[in-house]
């Protein structure tokens, strides 16, 4: 039998997970129960032999257009064709729909163990000489210093840029009256406060490392190694959801273990990194949100016996409280809390979880879902995750409201000084923070002062002009050099795996194509993710920005990758020929990921190398 099915609830209802695709593990297709034969079909629904389930005529739903656009499927019926004949094909239960199954385990616990494994190798290569270089590189500078003062005064205290010299040896020249600029930009006669360009949650992240370890290279990239640890696994794990698949999870946890941008700046004390774990934790909740709501749509339908369409103006259950979506909220606005652009994915993310209920609700025939969707799921999604991010955020700065001495921080008694006849008196220090976010917001929106780093954000994609956060010329006798090398150069580049971010970049036509022609909703959900990372450079690319940003969004770049490799890997249904190729290319995708990890392994670390290596590993014009 010949199937050239394609279902048009694609969109809202999970694909099942083709084969070998982004889920298949042992040559099988998913099961719930032992007795459930069938096979998948091309566009990742379930084919089942046997009775299908009741489904409500499709007539209500027909329109002209959509007759055209899906060449004549019928929203609530799938066909397959034998012999020219429009034939109806059974639907799988609905909960496997709602919620589908996932692929055998390689053995008990493997969904847990493996990404465990894969996030342990990680981890080793973060921490490994994490001293090194063992000095402030790139804009440590700023986030070393201002994370101490953060555990001292509440607030980011002006350093001396003399500091610079002494900050790995614990020592801090101060108090100053000195700026990011590193000259006297500001007054500070009874404190040192410092006008900073990003809100302080990174930056107490990074200081709880250095009340751990001390105030030295370790001591201010140790959580920054933790999440980057941690992020390994959290990745595993989304994929696994996503796709169903273990073995797609541990690819994923691969990909995001070795590549050299993630890797790099989770040695760095900076705060994008930060940003990305807090990101992904975000993501990862509203799937898991995601799963158990249509889990409770399906029980719903099942206690209501419902075997066609439901009431005109019945829509749906009630989903009370979703603890998950309200962590995914906390966890995005830790994130804007890190830096401001986070607000662009509480939006995008936001914006998806209430597609997803419509879609549940639509899937358990629900007349008016979008309605239904409108007053049962709008107004919680908007508490959960714009209202709670907003208060997340400001609470972020609970040092600066409470912690008033020696002056207190900047612009912490702004509003004294500007009076206002509407606001009354106690509001005064929401309007100080206010218009302290509005200048963080006018510094970072209007930034133009070139740098020999900058780059555009399309170049990102291809890895056009990567970041060196450190470089040195070590001298014969020097860090390692030995006459034999010649002259020697160390390096600290923040470049992404080349064969990753190039897959990657041409993956993304690939998941078009899975949403806009297969109406795949792990598709969707990728670029969503890419275009909240990338959009918003996109509109202030006049401003000067930096290739390292992108890290905001390497899970959906690793996530999309997986995607397309499981579509090389092939069907479980394919031929032989066919699936031995699809594994040999899929493989050697992974282990040339892995090869050239190892291969730009000196330049990610700042090892002392021959000149001529270095130069070697400089493959285009744009990376010196």
């Amino acid at each position: 039998m010949t199937s050239d099915l394609q279902s048009d609830n694609a969109a809202e209802l999970p694909d099942w997970p083709e084969p070998g695709s982004p889920a298949e593990e042992l040559g099988g297709a998913p099961r719930r129960g032992e007795d459930a034969p069938g096979t998948a079909t091309t566009d990742g629904e379930a084919q089942f032999e046997g009775e299908a389930e009741a489904w409500p005529e499709a007539a209500p739903f027909e329109t002209p257009w959509r007759r055209r656009m899906r060449r004549g499927w019928e929203r609530g019926r799938v066909w397959y064709r034998t012999s020219g004949t429009p034939q109806p094909d059974p639907r799988a239960p609905l909960r496997d729909r709602l919620v589908p199954p996932f692929y055998p385990e390689f053995f008990r616990g493997a969904g847990w163990i493996l990404p465990l494994a894969i996030t342990v190798i990680g981890g080793v290569l973060r921490f490994w000489n994490l001293v090194w270089p063992n000095s402030v590189i790139f804009d440590e500078t700023y986030y070393a210093k201002d994370a101490w003062s953060m555990w001292i005064y509440g607030w980011e205290h002006g350093w001396d840029p003399a500091s610079n010299g002494s900050v790995a040896n614990g020592k801090l020249v101060g108090p100053g009256t000195f700026g990011h600029s590193g000259v006297a930009d500001f007054s500070c006669s009874s404190g040192c406060q410092e006008f900073v360009a990003h809100p302080p949650f990174g930056k107490w992240v990074i200081g709880a490392g250095e009340q751990v370890w001390g105030l030295n290279p370790v001591g201010w990239r140790l959580m920054e190694a933790v999440l980057g640890t941690l992020a390994i696994f959290i990745i595993a794990r989304v994929a696994r959801r996503m796709f169903r698949s273990t073995l797609m999870g541990c690819i994923a946890g691969l990909l995001f273990s070795f590549d050299g941008l993630a890797f790099v700046m989770a040695r760095t004390a900076l705060l994008d990194g930060i940003q990305m774990f807090f990101i992904l934790g975000g993501f990862a909740a509203l799937l898991v949100d995601r799963d158990k709501t249509r889990a409770k749509f399906a029980d719903w339908r099942e206690e209501h016996a419902v075997t066609a369409l439901l009431a005109m103006k019945e829509r749906g259950p009630k989903l009370g409280f979703r603890p998950w979506r309200w962590i995914a909220g906390l966890s995005l606005g830790l994130a804007t809390a890190t830096k401001w652009n986070g607000i662009f994915f509480v939006a995008v993310f936001a914006i998806l979880t209430v597609l997803w209920d419509r879609g549940a609700r639509r899937a358990i025939g629900v007349r008016k879902p979008s309605m239904s969707t409108l007053i049962r799921d709008v107004p919680w999604a908007f508490l959960a995750l714009p209202v709670t991010a907003a208060f997340v955020f400001v609470a972020s700065y609970a040092g600066w409201f409470f912690n008033t001495g020696n002056g207190g921080g900047y612009n912490r008694f702004w509003a004294s000084s500007h009076p206002s006849n509407f606001w009354p008196t106690w509001t005064n220090p929401f309007r100080s923070l206010w218009n302290y976010v509005d200048q963080q917001y006018g510094f970072n929106s209007n930034l133009q002062t070139p740098h020999p780093y900058q780059s555009n954000p399309w170049s990102w994609f291809v890895m056009g002009r990567p970041v060196a956060f450190y470089y040195e010329a070590p001298k014969t006798g020097q860090q390692g050099c030995t006459p034999s090398m010649g002259t020697c150069s160390a390096e600290v580049l923040a470049l992404g795996n080349p064969l990753l971010w190039w897959f990657a970049t041409g993956a993304i036509l690939f998941l078009f194509w899975r949403w806009i022609g297969r109406r795949d909703w792990r598709a969707a959900a990728i670029l969503a993710g890419i275009a909240a990372g990338v959009g918003p450079w996109l509109w202030y690319a006049q401003r000067t920005i930096f290739s390292f940003y992108a890290v905001a969004f390497l899970p959906f770049m690793v996530l999309g990758a997986t995607m397309a490799i499981g579509a090389i890997l092939g069907r479980a249904d394919a031929s032989p020929t066919r699936r031995v190729w699809g594994a040999a290319v899929s493989g050697t995708l992974v282990i040339g990921v892995v090869a050239l990890f190892a291969y730009f392994y000196p330049i990610y670390t700042g090892q002392t190398i021959p000149y001529t290596d270095w130069s070697n590993h400089m493959w285009l014009p744009s990376w010196i």
